[in-house]
């Protein structure tokens, strides 16, 4: 399967703006885009202040957002474009919802994951259950009264405690509920789309696709 494996920190300068791909980094001065904020490449900053934006350019880049945000690769994210378009309701909100219901993302919102990344890993390593069965899917979706844990025998890795230490009430969505003693929690309701933190407009994305 193919996969992204240069710097994930260009991908955020592509954007010039943060998509916490890093963990712990995307909140210190060492992060890349504090430092340079414009697109990677020898002539990025030249070429940012020079080139004009087309419509199209930038319906494709609130895509590449979304996109690079989920860490998700291009055929995934138009699977996931089309299964949002069958739903009823408008369907940029359904997208959004679908991928903030990724196991992946769930993982990530709950803090046992540095970043979506990591919480990828975790997944297909088999250290989470879903209900108290193991799934190793990272693009399940978790439903209305699941409940996401860490497997009993992975409670001690160091990465889930790393990123735990940094979890606290306001960086966990009002949708999930956490039981941070038994590292646990619970999908209280499907996220409405301003209470995700999603800096995109996936208005623009709908656009794209429709033409």
């Amino acid at each position: 399967m193919a996969r992204y494996t240069d710097a994930v920190c260009k991908l955020c300068r592509r954007e010039r703006q943060k998509l916490f791909l890093k963990g712990a980094k995307c909140y210190t001065e060492k992060c890349p885009v504090e430092r340079r904020n414009y697109p990677p490449g020898q002539h990025g900053g030249t070429n940012a202040r020079r080139a004009k934006v087309t419509e199209y350019g930038l319906q494709l880049r609130e895509k590449q957002k979304i996109k690079r945000t989920y860490r998700l690769l291009e055929k995934q994210f138009r699977l996931s474009f089309e299964k949002a378009n069958r739903q009823q309701g408008i369907t940029g909100e359904n997208l959004v919802r679908l991928l903030e219901t990724r196991l992946d993302n769930i993982v990530y919102r709950l803090g046992f994951g540095s970043s979506r990344n990591a919480a990828r890993q975790l997944v297909l390593h088999r250290h989470i259950t879903v209900n108290g069965k193991s799934v190793n899917i990272p693009s399940f979706h978790v439903k209305t009264g699941d409940v996401v844990q860490v497997r009993p025998k992975s409670r001690k890795l160091d990465a889930i405690h790393d990123a735990m230490k940094r979890v606290n009430d306001r960086s966990i969505p009002s949708w999930v509920q956490l039981d941070k003693a038994n590292m646990k929690g619970t999908l209280l309701n499907l996220p409405e789309r301003a209470d995700v933190p999603l800096n995109a407009n996936e208005q623009l994305v709908v656009e794209l696709y429709s033409k």
